[in-house]
């Protein structure tokens, strides 16, 4: 039986690197993984369309924690960048994956 492919909307990865997670990042991603599992936009549940995944340095190690998204919108790759990602931001962020939004401004950094 071939694995099951889940299609998706896009992918958030949040740092896990050293200086992030001395910021939070360790407690964001479990916060961020149980808001996507119980409002149902986990690529996995029914609906859902956002993956999560923990990551190594995404570079803004002095203004952590860091979150970077990714996703196919209108036809190109768009990117998103974030500093000091806390929870209302993430939560944002993945609502914005989820409905195919623009993705927030706040704390943006990068391309």
């Amino acid at each position: 039986m071939p694995p099951k492919f889940f299609p998706t909307r896009g992918h958030l990865l949040v740092c896990q690197g050293q200086n992030c997670q001395a910021r939070g990042s360790a407690l964001l991603y479990k916060a961020l993984w149980n808001h996507l599992e119980r409002a149902a936009l986990a690529y996995y549940k029914q609906g859902g369309s956002v993956r999560l995944t923990e990551s190594g340095c995404l570079g803004a190690c002095s203004f952590g924690p860091a979150l970077c998204v990714y996703r196919h919108r209108g036809g190109e790759l768009e990117e998103g960048w974030y500093a000091a990602a806390d929870f209302p931001l993430t939560a944002k962020v993945a609502q914005a994956v989820h409905e195919e939004a623009p993705l927030p401004e706040d704390r943006k950094y990068g391309p």
